[in-house]
């Protein structure tokens, strides 16, 4: 089963290295293949942070994201999460 998702980006410098880190980590963990592609870009290995900070998303872009397998609806759901969460509002603290 494949499934897609178009989210908004939360993080306020958008995807930069710690948020693409911590996305591209939970992608890998997610155990099923997982792309993520720049409005309507190319999709790239969402497990890859190089592939993910190389889409230079922002804040307030729109990305998909699409996963493949049993597990797809909460691979996304956990992705989508951390997609939309501002992880920079406490990176000054």
């Amino acid at each position: 089963m494949t499934v897609s998702r178009t989210v908004r980006i939360g993080s306020s410098h958008g995807l930069h290295a710690r948020p693409a880190k911590l996305f591209a980590q939970a992608a890998k963990d997610a155990g099923i293949p997982v792309t993520i592609a720049k409005d309507s870009g190319k999709a790239v290995n969402a497990a890859s942070i190089l592939g993910v900070i190389a889409l230079a998303i922002e804040h307030g872009d729109y990305v998909t994201l699409t996963a493949e397998g049993d597990s797809a609806e909460g691979v996304l759901d956990t992705l989508t999460e951390l997609l939309t969460t501002d992880h920079d509002q406490d990176a000054g603290a």
